[in-house]
């Protein structure tokens, strides 16, 4: 399944994950946006609110951006 993120690091409101009408998601986590550490501390939340393994979760577009495209595998 496909899902469109939009991702929002260094909050302190996270680690949070609201869905939106149109079926996207707002992420906030606590982890700043460099060296990879939002795009992991994201892979990890997913994982935990999805109940599947972080190898199941990858990101398919805008891994520089904080609008992403992320594809979950439940198999």
């Amino acid at each position: 399944m496909k899902i469109f993120i939009y991702i929002k690091p260094n909050s302190t409101k996270g680690p949070l994950i609201e869905p939106k009408d149109d079926g996207s998601l707002v992420v906030y986590i606590r982890e700043i946006a460099s060296d990879g550490k939002a795009n992991e501390a994201l892979i990890r939340l997913l994982a935990k609110h999805f109940s599947v393994p972080k190898t199941h979760i990858e990101i398919i577009r805008g891994h520089s951006s904080r609008h992403k495209v992320v594809l979950i595998n439940s198999k």
